[in-house]
């Protein structure tokens, strides 16, 4: 699995060296696009770092933004670094791009926070409760491509037991209507549930519950999201932290330090008002009887 994660952090570290050195030479986007002849999407794509790069493209921006020639040389080194295809690109277009660089970093990542106030998160997912999901979800998916889709969720949870790299810390706090929101029949709810109860039993995994009798929080106004840490690796700083907050139609990747100095707080004041693990295992224990006998 080392390998898989090879391309999207050279990737985002590219596109975002690339992104300052434009903007410090004060080209905005469509005029790089018009300079460098190539649409301003592909910049664009670059700059996010989704998908690989080619180092003559690299050379091309370098030159546009008078880059050092030092920094060029390393930028187009690192752009054949973007290369290595991650083990998620046999599942194409069964994910959406700016999902795919999700998914690169979540691999990546040595702790995971999840905040989800809907739904369980896919890496926690059963496979009924998954394609439940998508069958809502997705309605116009073909089954095929269902299939993929789901298929690539679990593969995902492989992380959770990975040896090497070591596996991520995980926490999740998971409101109480994401355990009562019904998907599929009760057989289904009753799955996904236990599975929360023996993902939590590993070292590595902590699901706590929000009590609806926390009312209104934090996490009401900040909406769902996926705070991503990496480890230091073999550099002397580590890639930086990122927030991930998805919408219907694309994703938030939030890395500036002041941002993620403000979900950290958020963070820190849901973990005050969930309940403790071993409360959280009674509670799902509890509502696996309600829905066994709903």
């Amino acid at each position: 699995m080392a390998e898989d994660m090879g391309s999207t952090v050279p990737r985002r570290r590219l596109g975002k060296a690339l992104r300052d050195l434009r903007t410090e030479a004060g080209i905005t986007l469509d005029a790089a696009a018009e300079a460098l002849e190539c649409s301003r999407q592909k910049v664009w794509r670059i700059e996010s770092g989704l998908g690989s790069v080619r180092g003559l493209d690299v050379r091309a921006m370098c030159e546009l933004y008078e880059a050092a020639t030092p920094l060029t040389q390393a930028l187009a080194a690192l752009a054949g670094e973007t290369k290595a295809k991650g083990w998620w690109h046999a599942y194409g277009d069964a994910i959406p791009d700016w999902f795919e660089l999700y998914v690169g970093l979540e691999s990546a990542a040595s702790r995971l926070r999840f905040y989800k106030n809907s739904l369980v998160p896919g890496i926690l997912q059963s496979r009924d409760y998954a394609l439940g999901i998508y069958g809502i979800d997705q309605p116009d998916m073909s089954e095929d491509d269902r299939e993929r889709a789901v298929e690539l969720r679990l593969q995902r949870q492989a992380l959770l037991t990975r040896r090497l790299p070591k596996a991520p810390q995980v926490q999740v706090v998971l409101c109480e209507s994401v355990l009562l929101r019904p998907v599929g029949d009760a057989a289904t709810m009753a799955g996904q549930l236990q599975q929360l109860l023996r993902l939590s039993e590993q070292p590595n995994v902590s699901v706590r519950v929000m009590p609806l009798t926390a009312g209104p929080h934090h996490g009401t106004v900040a909406g769902e999201f996926v705070m991503l840490d990496f480890p230091l690796g073999n550099r002397s700083t580590p890639e930086p932290s990122v927030v991930y907050s998805e919408a219907i139609t694309g994703a938030l990747y939030l890395d500036r330090p002041s941002e993620f100095a403000a979900y950290e707080k958020v963070w820190s004041s849901l973990l005050t008002l969930t309940l403790d693990e071993e409360q959280s295992r009674q509670l799902i224990n509890k509502i696996i009887g309600e829905v066994h006998h709903g």
